[in-house]
């Protein structure tokens, strides 16, 4: 199976080479394309699912519906165009059954792998303190995107986190560019509105002095007394 690094050597081949050997069964050439392709359809299929396992299940099954469709593409699109559409179509047809199953969609909350993966990029100077930092905005950032809307989530995370086009979200969702400017502009102003009440909530407890960082300054000073000669 290609690591990461063939990927990455294979990174030149387009679309129609990818595909060509696909339909002949390279199996080969397919892992290249998942490994490709994974981070951007995961993304897709979790902002409309909003749980990890069941985008992880969505994204399986699309790719089986890929690798015995793959005929069927023929070029008008681009192949990530094509492949998001299936991953589009699988999400929401499994929202509809989990939603006849249930009345509420439990969230887990849990940050993907692929960002998990992020966070152990750090650069070697970085502290301790700045990680748990940074891993705590992700955390506020991912929950204030899954309480958007499921038409005004998918538009974003397509738009503003894959930075497709206008024109490649719409041929993705099938919706007309016009809609997916409106749907951008609207999950835009709303997840500011989130971060901004969630960041007024908080600013009565920023730099507290509780805990370690209180005992900390009590007894830095305590000790400083206690060496002043009297």
């Amino acid at each position: 199976m290609p690591t990461q690094a063939a990927v990455t050597q294979n990174a030149n081949r387009s679309d129609a080479d990818l595909a060509a050997a696909i339909r002949g069964g390279d199996e080969q050439a397919f892992t290249l394309l998942m490994r490709r392709m994974n981070r951007p359809l995961y993304r897709t299929a979790r902002s409309i699912l909003r749980d990890d396992a069941e985008a992880e299940d969505a994204l399986q099954d699309a790719y089986l519906q890929a690798y015995r469709g793959i005929a069927s593409w023929r070029g008008d699109a681009s192949l990530k165009t094509w492949l998001t559409r299936i991953v589009v179509n699988e999400a929401i047809a499994r929202s509809r059954k989990s939603k006849r199953r249930a009345t509420v969609i439990q969230l887990q909350g849990q940050a993907a792998d692929d960002m998990e993966e992020a966070e152990m990029e750090q650069t070697a100077g970085e502290q301790p303190e700045q990680a748990v930092l940074r891993s705590q905005m992700r955390a506020v950032l991912e929950k204030s995107i899954d309480g958007l809307p499921e038409n005004f989530r998918t538009v974003f995370m397509l738009r503003a986190v894959e930075e497709m086009g206008v024109e490649e979200v719409a041929a993705c969702l099938d919706i007309p560019e016009a809609t997916v400017r409106s749907r951008f502009f609207r999950a835009r102003a709303l997840l500011r509105q989130a971060l901004e009440s969630q960041i007024d909530f908080a600013t009565g407890d920023a730099f507290g002095f509780d805990g370690a960082r209180c005992d900390r300054i009590v007894t830095a000073v305590i000790r400083r007394l206690r060496a002043e000669p009297e």
